[in-house]
């Protein structure tokens, strides 16, 4: 038969898959009633009912309506230091300030009769009798140049104009100046040295045959000698169960 010509291929433990996680049935770890032994349980609340009417009558003391001191807590009175603002103490003495003491006043402890002072008095006019000048009206020589006589000078030095004739500046011998020497080539009485020249760029030798760019091909035309274009395909996937090829092995 068919079935029996097709080729049959070994069954990889791999592919056989057990059963997801949702097909355990484990015990749940909230709540209390069916808790997982193997896991901790922590306290569970519930939420009573509403009581009957009946309740009131029985137990009809007051809601949350006690003031609790702020001080109080659940291990006792607070202990910490507190302070209050009271009003300001009545003066028992009435202890002078600084300002009531009057030290000039005090006898003398030594052989003056009054403790030295001082005044600022006006400017005094001057005498009569002192016919000294002032520093202003001496006027002392200089001391630039040569004319002081009692005072070592240094030496001094002036600027005269030109002198139109017979000067420095004018040539009367007409002597002629470096430019109007021809410089000689030292070529002609020294040993000649090599020269060189710089020629024109050569040009180098070319294939002068014309070779077409890539603009000139036409790849969309393969199918002229070929049934159709190239491709790709997605070969088939490789098996996860192929044991991959080690080749370096670390230590």
């Amino acid at each position: 038969t068919k079935s029996q010509m097709e080729k049959r291929y070994p069954v990889i433990a791999g592919r056989e898959k057990g059963p997801g996680p949702g097909r355990y049935g484990l015990p749940p770890t909230i709540g209390f009633m069916g808790h997982d032994f193997t896991k901790p349980t922590s306290p569970a609340y519930s939420f009573h009912g509403r009581m009957s009417d009946t309740m009131y009558c029985v137990d009809s003391s007051p809601g949350p309506q006690y003031h609790i001191d702020a001080k109080i807590t659940r291990f006792g009175r607070d202990g910490t230091p507190a302070y209050s603002m009271l009003g300001r103490v009545k003066e028992l003495s009435q202890t002078p300030g600084p300002g009531a003491y009057s030290p000039e006043k005090t006898p003398p402890c030594n052989l003056q009769h009054r403790p030295p002072s001082y005044t600022m008095g006006s400017r005094t006019h001057y005498r009569s009798v002192d016919s000294v000048p002032a520093p202003n009206r001496y006027c002392l020589p200089p001391l630039m140049g040569p004319q002081v006589p009692n005072k070592q000078s240094s030496s001094s030095y002036t600027m005269s104009g030109s002198y139109s004739r017979g000067g420095p500046s004018v040539d009367l011998a007409k002597t002629p100046g470096p430019c109007r020497y021809n410089s000689t080539d030292p070529s002609v009485y020294l040993p000649r040295q090599p020269a060189f020249s710089m020629l024109g760029r050569h040009g180098l030798p070319r294939d002068a045959t014309k070779k077409p760019g890539p603009g000139t091909y036409n790849p969309e035309k393969v199918t002229v000698h070929k049934a159709r274009a190239p491709t790709y395909s997605l070969g088939i996937r490789h098996s996860e169960f192929v044991t991959p090829l080690v080749v370096n092995v670390s230590d």
